[in-house]
């Protein structure tokens, strides 16, 4: 699979479970859809930003991929808010939907702004490796529980700042 079309599967597969928690009847649900949310994004992020961006970092689109790595970083401090939160707590579901509109506003810039620039600059067959690089790097962080980084990833950043 191409990195463009993965990263589309990738964002389809977020926004139905956004749906699935939108739906969820209780606290046990709505954490065990939480918790697929968070590995998801968490190893979507990092394919991103290990692979993906680096191979199109060129020209135009430096200054929209370090704009699209501060909304992962925003995206991964609500997560790790989220994680230290019950799913009971009432700040919880605002929270989820703030993370909700972050990762839609994230999609929709990358699909409408950078994708297109992205596949008229690389050829079809360095998307395929790419592509197969990304697919492999993901499926190896769900099988742990990618989540966990991101608290240790949102305190380091929050250190820089200080």
């Amino acid at each position: 699979m191409d990195a463009i079309k993965l990263l589309e599967w990738q964002h389809d597969e977020v926004d139905t479970l956004f749906t699935q928690y939108a739906e969820a009847e209780d606290d046990e649900e709505k954490l065990e859809v939480f918790n697929a949310i968070a590995d998801s994004l968490s190893a979507h992020a990092t394919i991103e930003e290990k692979l993906f961006y680096p191979a199109v970092y060129v020209g135009e689109l430096r200054e929209q991929l370090s704009d699209a790595i501060e909304e992962h970083m925003r995206a991964k401090r609500v997560i790790s808010d989220l994680i230290d939160l019950e799913p009971s707590d009432p700040k919880f579901d605002k929270k989820m939907k703030v993370l909700q509109e972050e990762v839609e506003q994230h999609v929709s810039e990358e699909e409408e702004e950078l994708f297109p620039i992205v596949k008229q600059a690389l050829p079809k067959l360095e998307l395929e490796a790419l592509g197969e690089l990304m697919e492999e790097l993901y499926e190896d962080l769900m099988a742990s529980n990618p989540r966990e980084e991101i608290g240790e990833e949102a305190e380091d950043e929050a250190a820089s700042v200080r």
